[in-house]
């Protein structure tokens, strides 16, 4: 950070957390000393040394709670003083009326510095991220992009994460966080997880009662972390309070009357602050006889009694007040003057009586409540008309200033529903907004209450879908809901809007796994449609999740009816291009020929590229279609156009700034082509960052079982066996398997790994069971599901003539499907089960396929199976180099082993 971003952030902050009261019993509490508040100071002395004595390990988080009063806030001004002679400090608050705004409390963070940057400086700063957090700070223009939450969330986290470093050392300060808004949250949860290996100091203060649903998580999940735990701040003591009641009044201050103060007040400091100053005031002497006045003054510091006391005050500084409270931040005395509707010098004169009662403080342009729960008494008095028309006021001085209806929404989320057009389409422009900087939650609240208003019948079903649209990448029960009432009401939708809705509709129930919900909705709303690119694009989407439905009841026939369909096609548009894929996959699953799925491919394809409408980002078809396309080439031995394929999806998500379920497919299949071409170790670590990156999104997501499934056959052709076992039981990788297919098939993958283990019997009942559904399904082909060749070995030992059929079976198929490493690997698998000469004569044969194929493991393994039949060193040497060279550590060590030992070799 800049010498000028620092010192922004240092000025900004401050502005925050503003004065403390300025006089009688507040400048008392506000000065140097904290009363009782020794314990949590020491834990700040050494949190800032440690941060300051080394700028290499992690940070630090320590979290201070408690009730409204208690002194949080206080007790961050104090942290803020100790630690800014020795380090930036960057801070931020959470207020009450602004958590609807998403990333607000990252924007106080960094706005204010980035603000003071030109554009260049900016871009420069923030790196190769700008593109995607510099709208969600809004420093950028988002366009009209939707943006991954995920995505935007790990950037910013990524960016902090730089910059703490870059001008370390960096204590943060984040106050009120029970008021942040969800996007900050979620920033906020993730960054605390990186403080093993970010050397700041982060300190929170919140309030953990009241708080409820993803906030209460999320509190909690911070108070965990937080070391050491259990910061809660306690209420004065009797003695703190008679001494702070000496300080205001004297050191002849009754025992009686000090000990009153404590009892009216519990010791909360912010009341005991408030009680001793209105004390004074109003003439109370500090004796035993006059504490009884005490409870009535103190029923004037909250509620109904603070609001009475700001009456007292006067109707226009009632009513500024109220204007503030309002506006929440950003509180200029022009813009409470304008909402408020009286001149300028009227509104000056109004302030400075609020001033005085320790209502506002700060700067004309930079005003804040000198306490929040002055702010909520003030704007929870209002009645509801009198809140919703100043809210509306407020909504159209944002839109009038040009900041857009994202920054008026949170205004117009206040309004009590009216059945007003022109408030609808606001939110709906502002939700498309929120959508755009990655604040999906923000975008559901808008829809949510333009729901509420209630839209026009027209307009109904618009806003139903694009409430579904907007929870499609966070909650996905919600986008069934909501685009099953889009679809379902009288006045629905219509045109290009209702197939998509449809289509998305199909995607949300397959990742819940309801597979079969998913093909009927598509089905029952293509039965509707003459024929047409609509009704193709709906034919195209059935054929996608029957093709990925591990439970067909007519495999053969959902077969041929593509074939019919598909094969005729030239792939002039989007729809014919995917069903050719669709085909291609077909193709490819059941064994059919090699060569014509690579064509099949190829034809959806512009120049090898993938055509505009069929992108990674592009919405009208979903991923699962081109993780198809990938499928059919990694099994059809085409690694290198499945490598570029998915190599170019990970680049594009991570451009884009998409982290969540997309960027982990792509990073799996990225992992599982290098597991294909024998790169075994490459493979297993971008496996399991795909893993970490699936264990964010949920459990047991469809999108688990793949990568556990290739991870653990990486694992078992690395020889790490216990490791993949403990992995398919950490993530009860065990039948019943999902609805949706397993890519590499999930039975032959447990059934490996249960032989490795030595549990034949289980091990068979698995790959039976496999081999019963494979049949089923129609698919034959022995790469993508090497259950006959598993199978084989199981039985061998006490059924070889079953192990013999199972080989032969599998030989017929490879050589129809045509590819070396299929018949490469039957012919292996066929050893396996032989003895003598002629096992030796399958192996030499294998060998010569393998050696063709782009599979450097299976070739590898081939090579010392050859060598150990034959007895050949120099096979052995062979197979050594190549099983060291893919990572195939149980491969080599067995080879390895045979040579050292040399009895039989030559």
């Amino acid at each position: 950070m800049t010498a000028n971003a620092r010192q922004g952030a240092h000025d900004h902050g401050e502005s925050l957390y503003g004065e403390a009261p300025g006089n009688g019993a507040g400048a008392s509490y506000s000065g140097e000393a904290l009363w009782e508040r020794e314990r949590e100071l020491r834990l700040v002395d050494e949190a800032i040394e440690r941060l300051c004595e080394d700028r290499e390990g992690g940070g630090s988080l320590l979290v201070f709670s408690g009730v409204a009063g208690i002194g949080k806030t206080r007790l961050l001004q104090e942290v803020r003083r100790r630690a800014t002679a020795r380090a930036a400090v960057w801070s931020a608050r959470g207020g009450q009326t602004v958590s609807s705004v998403p990333f607000n409390l990252v924007r106080q963070l960094l706005q204010h510095s980035l603000l003071a940057m030109t554009p260049e400086e900016a871009r420069a700063y923030l790196g190769e991220r700008h593109d995607v957090v510099g709208p969600a700070l809004g420093i950028a223009d988002p366009g009209g992009r939707t943006a991954d939450p995920r995505g935007v969330i790990d950037s910013l986290v990524s960016v902090v994460t730089r910059l703490v470093q870059a001008d370390w050392p960096v204590v943060i300060l984040v106050d009120d966080v029970h008021w942040a808004d969800p996007e900050t949250l979620d920033w906020l949860a993730a960054f605390a997880k990186t403080l093993d290996s970010t050397k700041v100091l982060l300190v929170v203060a919140l309030r953990e009662d009241g708080a409820t649903g993803r906030t209460a998580q999320y509190l909690k999940s911070l108070v965990d972390q937080a070391r050491p735990a259990g910061n809660r701040l306690q209420p004065l003591g009797p003695v703190a309070a008679a001494e702070l009641t000496r300080a205001t009044f004297g050191s002849l201050a009754e025992d009686g009357f000090c000990r009153e103060v404590w009892a009216v007040t519990g010791g909360n400091p912010y009341d005991t602050v408030e009680l001793l100053s209105k004390a004074r005031e109003n003439g109370v002497r500090a004796v035993e006889s006059e504490a009884g006045q005490l409870r009535g003054l103190n029923a004037a510091s909250r509620g109904t009694g603070l609001v009475e006391r700001i009456e007292a005050l006067g109707a226009g500084a009632l009513n500024l007040a109220r204007s503030a409270a309002v506006l929440g931040t950003d509180i200029t005395l022009p813009l409470a003057a304008r909402l408020s509707d009286m001149p300028l010098d009227e509104a000056a004169t109004h302030l400075a009586r609020l001033r005085a009662a320790r209502v506002l403080t700060g700067s004309d342009d930079d005003l804040q409540f000198v306490h929040p729960l002055i702010a909520t008494a003030v704007h929870e008095s209002m009645r509801p008309f009198h809140r919703t028309a100043l809210h509306g006021r407020a909504a159209d001085l944002v839109m009038e200033s040009g900041r857009g209806p994202a920054a008026a929404s949170r205004h117009l989320l206040q309004l009590v529903p009216d059945d007003d057009p022109h408030v609808v389409a606001q939110l709906r422009a502002a939700a498309r907004e929120h959508l755009a900087v990655g604040a999906p939650e923000a975008a559901r609240l808008c829809l949510e209450r333009a729901l509420l208003e209630p839209p026009a019948p027209g307009v109904h079903a618009q806003v139903s879908y694009e409430l579904g649209c907007a929870t499609l990448l966070t909650d996905l029960s919600s986008t069934v809901r909501h685009l099953r009432a889009a679809l379902e009401l009288p006045d629905g939708l219509r045109g290009k809007d209702r197939i998509d809705a449809v289509c998305r509709l199909s995607q949300a129930l397959v990742h819940l796994d309801r597979l079969r919900e998913a093909v009927d909705a598509v089905d029952r709303e293509a039965a509707l449609l003459d024929e047409g690119p609509d009704r193709m694009r709906l034919q195209g989407v059935h054929f996608m999740w029957e093709g990925i439905f591990a439970r067909e009841n007519d495999a053969e026939g959902r077969s041929a009816r593509l074939a019919a369909l598909a094969d005729p096609l030239t792939g002039r548009d989007t729809s014919e291009r995917a069903l050719l894929i669709l085909r291609a996959f077909d193709v490819m699953a059941r064994g059919e020929n090699a060569e014509q799925a690579v064509e099949l491919c190829d034809r959806a394809l512009v120049n090898g590229q993938l055509p505009p409408g069929l992108g990674w980002t592009d919405t009208e078809w979903s991923f699962e279609l081109l993780v198809m396309l990938g499928g059919a080439y990694i099994f059809s031995d085409r690694l290198d156009r499945a490598s570029s394929l998915f190599t170019e999806a990970l680049d594009v998500y991570r451009r884009q700034g998409w982290s969540g379920n997309h960027l982990g497919v792509a990073q799996a299949f990225v992992g599982y082509v290098k597991r294909r071409r024998g790169q075994l170790r490459d493979a297993r670590g971008l496996l399991k960052e795909a893993l970490r990156l699936a264990d964010r999104v949920g459990s047991r997501m469809p999108l688990h079982w793949d990568i556990v499934c290739m991870l653990a056959d990486t694992l078992l052709a690395q020889g790490e066996v216990r490791e993949a076992e403990e992995l398919m039981e950490r993530y009860a990788f065990r039948p019943p398997y999902p609805d949706v297919i397993v890519l590499p098939d999930a039975a032959a993958v447990r059934g490996r790994l249960l032989l490795a283990l030595g549990r034949r019997k289980e091990a068979i009942d698995e790959l039976e069971a496999g081999l019963v559904s494979l049949t089923a399904r129609g698919w034959h082909n022995t790469v993508l599901a090497p259950v006959h060749g598993e199978l084989a070995l199981a039985v061998a030992p006490e059924d070889p003539g079953r192990a013999a059929e199972l080989v032969a079976t599998a030989r017929r198929a490879a050589e129809r499907f045509g590819t070396d490493t299929a018949i490469g690997e039957s012919l292996r698998q066929a050893a396996a089960v032989s003895e003598g000469q002629y096992a030796a004569s399958l192996l030499a044969r294998a060998v010569t396929y393998l050696e063709h194929s782009p599979c450097s493991y299976e070739h590898a393994r081939a090579r010392v199976e050859y060598g150990l039949v034959t007895r050949s060193r120099k096979e052995l040497d062979r197979g050594l180099t190549l099983a060291r060279s893919c990572g195939a550590t149980g491969l080599a060590r067995l080879a390895a082993t045979t040579l050292e030992e040399g009895r039989g070799l030559y």
